[in-house]
């Protein structure tokens, strides 16, 4: 039992350093895609061009309409992608 603990701590610090080096790699990439959002966003402003509304944000706009407010939360994060706190935030600029 003894001569397995050492294995196991290092399987154990293995795996950490794994795990780091993968959120760190994960929060790189993030940074990125956000930057390039950024500047898409700013083509397209430069250039006038408007983005469609997608369909869905109409039943955002219903569902809000009804007071289903964390319902319509849960529809922009399945059309968007977004996080809990980035859907909060859309949804409640949109009810202005």
């Amino acid at each position: 039992m003894e001569t397995l603990l050492p294995g196991i701590a290092l399987l154990v610090l293995a795996i950490a350093t794994m795990a780091a080096g993968t959120d760190r790699r994960s929060k790189t990439l993030d940074r990125r895609l956000k930057r390039l959002e950024q500047k898409v966003d700013l083509l397209l402003a430069h250039a006038g061009v408007e983005q469609p509304d997608d369909p869905r944000m109409a039943e955002i706009d219903d569902l809000l309409a009804q007071g289903k407010t964390i319902q319509a939360i849960k529809v922009h994060r399945e059309l968007t992608g977004s996080g809990l706190a980035e859907a909060k935030e859309a949804v409640e600029r949109r009810m202005r």
